[in-house]
């Protein structure tokens, strides 16, 4: 398990728009993406900032939704034996469908997407029995959802949330 910083976008959660952040903040997020478990008192010595400044500077950028912290862990070490990525063909509004699906417990990131599907839906089983009920009694229930597409994933090779800040 390691500590990774995800930005909103990347986590599924809809949040207002931020101010743009400064060179400082950057810094820090950049920091934090290299080691989720750094501690302050090192990120402040690296950009410049007090222990102090360096958590009051990462509150207000978890609490504005620019950042999480979280420990990203592998799912079949917990006892998920199978992941998948659905994609989903709907009709009407996208939003009503995005917002359904992220609901869903087993579902723990959604997209609205261009192309050959309309969203894509990435969910983590206990069994290919579970993947099946959250297909048939979960998602194809959603009013709006057309058809699904599993893409059932035999092997991660990577998985990285380190791409620093613009």
């Amino acid at each position: 398990m390691r500590g990774v910083v995800r930005t909103c976008e990347d986590s599924g959660v809809t949040k207002p728009k931020a101010a743009p952040l400064d060179d400082v903040s950057k810094a820090i997020i950049a920091e934090l993406q290299e080691d989720g478990r750094r501690s302050y008192a090192a990120i402040g010595k690296a950009v410049g900032l007090s222990e102090a400044a360096v958590r009051q500077r990462v509150q207000r950028l978890t609490d504005s939704g620019v950042m999480q912290v979280v420990a990203v862990t592998d799912p079949l070490e917990l006892g998920f034996a199978r992941q998948a990525m659905i994609g989903i063909k709907a009709t009407g509004e996208l939003e009503p469908i995005a917002d359904a699906l992220a609901e869903l417990d087993e579902v723990d990131y959604v997209v609205i997407t261009a192309g050959t599907f309309d969203l894509l839906a990435e969910v983590v089983c206990e069994s290919d029995e579970h993947l099946l009920q959250i297909i048939s009694s979960g998602i194809r229930r959603i009013p709006g959802v057309l058809s699904t597409e599993a893409l059932v994933y035999l092997r991660l090779r990577k998985q990285t949330y380190s791409w620093g800040v613009r």
